[in-house]
């Protein structure tokens, strides 16, 4: 694991323990266990000291950071919590040692604030080497300085420089290498023992404070190094209808020149130059496209942040061009009238459109149906289209529509409207029907009644009405008796349209061959 060069306090702390150590050999006087009691009080001095400025640390990255980038400051919080619980865990054995030490050293002496057995030789012995408590400790040093560590990213361990760490002595210290031995074993008065617990509390304490501060210290690094400043605008939409505002941010970026970032749309990467990458959707056909970009960032602590874009969208339409005749804008009576309605700049699902004087159903993106009754002929009706955009209706204008009678159909009988016709194929036809000619909507108009004429050789003429389109019994009769010669008129012919109203069509002859 990594190690590091100790400060000139720790290195002083350390050479005056082996000074007082080695003169453990001699006769221990009062003034050697005061200098030990005096390094005792300097540590726990330290360690509270240390403690608060720790304390000072976590209130402030709490109260800033952690409010203020939570997203990125809490996992860095959380390890900080880790590196706190981890010492305090440590702190707490040594303390319940020390604790032990006062209880077998009869507590402490008013006159020397020290504890009353304090020259006692035979304690710490029994309790850290006879009892091996102190190889528990040893091990939970050097446990609580790996786990420490650990919490660091790998090029801040090599920085390290706590001697939180027990190890055992390079060469031998009166005969003694074990670092157990070299601290507790024999002849270490109770007092040198207990000093030596604060030692390793107060180096607790330097090795939390130097972790803390590494992590903490790793919210300040720059995320990416900003060097390239440029100012821009950004229009929701480059289309304006009249009458609307046009709106646009304007705001400054700023990029790493030194890197470029990688880019992505929808999954696939884009070619990057100058910190920028460039898509082009496709167009080849028609609708509305989504797309969605993530930029990946190497930070400077080599780490990659991802940046996802807002959902993007542009739709694609066929080229068109409008051709309105200014005469012949009209709209039929009793029919849906389809209707294609479009408004440049806007997708077809936000365009709506309205009629005065009918009704007007959707059918479609971009198709409705129009339909008008009888009672509108003659009159001009308006259609109103508008658009939604950003929450907001907007009007996009009219167009005005004269309202027409269907034009008048012509009546038929299987399929022919007079002329020369076979005796038989006379008598076969069972009905009137119409048709209008020539007229874009294929619509049906119902034949209320009609009158027939028949006319045979050297005989008077029979007329015959029949309420209906079908023939009815007298028709059916009278066709026949027809002879050949016979002349059939058809006349007085009404017939109803899908718009409520009654026409008179044209009469029709056949002569019977």
């Amino acid at each position: 694991m990594a190690g590091g060069k100790e400060t000139t306090r720790q290195k002083m702390i350390n050479i005056m323990y082996l000074v007082l150590l080695a003169m453990l050999a001699l006769n221990v006087s009062d003034t050697i266990l005061n200098a030990f009691k005096n390094i005792n009080d300097s540590l726990v001095s330290s360690k509270t000291n240390v403690n608060t400025s720790i304390d000072q640390l976590f209130a402030s990255f709490e109260n800033t950071k952690l409010k203020d980038e939570p997203a990125r400051a809490q996992p860095i919080w959380e390890k900080a919590n880790k590196a706190k619980a981890l010492a305090d865990e440590l702190n707490n054995l040594v303390q319940q040692l020390k604790d032990e030490f006062l209880k077998a050293g009869e507590g402490i002496n008013e006159e020397t604030g020290d504890i009353k057995l304090r020259d006692n030789m035979d304690i710490a012995q029994g309790i850290m080497v006879n009892r091996k408590e102190g190889f528990k400790l040893k091990a939970k040093i050097n446990e609580t300085r790996e786990k420490l560590i650990d919490l660091l990213d790998e090029k801040d361990r090599a920085g390290v420089t706590f001697s939180l760490e027990a190890k055992d002595a390079v060469k031998g210290i009166n005969g003694k290498k074990e670092w157990v031995d070299v601290n507790f074993g024999e002849g270490t008065p109770l007092t040198a023992a207990n000093t030596i617990l604060s030692k390793i509390q107060a180096d607790v304490k330097n090795a939390e404070a130097e972790v803390v501060k590494k992590l903490f210290g790793n919210m300040d690094k720059a995320l990416v190094n900003l060097d390239h400043f440029e100012a821009v605008a950004v229009a929701p939409s480059s289309y304006v209808v009249q009458g609307q505002p046009y709106t646009a941010e304007v705001f400054l970026t700023a990029s790493d020149s030194r890197s470029n970032p990688q880019i992505t749309v929808n999954g696939s990467g884009l070619s990057v130059k100058d910190g920028k990458g460039t898509y082009t959707g496709g167009t080849g056909a028609v609708g509305m496209f989504k797309w969605k970009g993530v930029i990946r960032v190497k930070q400077t602590d080599g780490t990659v942040k991802e940046y996802p874009t807002a959902e993007q969208s542009y739709q694609v339409a066929k080229p068109s061009a409008t051709v309105s005749p200014d005469k012949m804008n009209v709209i039929y009576a009793g029919i849906p009238n389809p209707f294609s309605v479009s408004a440049a700049g806007f997708p077809l699902e936000s365009v709506n459109a309205t009629i005065s004087g009918g009704s007007i159903r959707k059918e479609g993106s971009g198709k409705y149906a129009v339909s008008v009754g009888g009672d509108q002929v003659g009159k001009t009706l308006s259609i109103n289209v508008s658009a939604s955009q950003a929450g907001k209706t907007l009007n996009l204008g009219a167009q005005q529509f004269r309202v027409k009678a269907l034009p008048t159909p012509k009546a038929y009988i299987k399929g022919k409207s007079g002329g020369n016709v076979p005796l038989e194929w006379m008598e076969g036809a069972g009905s009137i029907d119409t048709q209008l000619e020539d007229f874009v909507f294929d619509v049906k108009f119902k034949v209320v009644r009609f009158a027939a004429t028949f006319i045979n050789p050297r005989s008077d003429a029979v007329t015959i009405t029949n309420p209906g389109g079908g023939f009815g019994g007298q028709i059916k009769g009278a066709l026949n008796s027809i002879k050949p010669g016979a002349t059939i008129i058809f006349k007085d012919i009404v017939c109803e349209g899908p718009d409520g109203r009654q026409k008179v069509l044209d009469g029709i002859t056949f002569i019977a061959k």
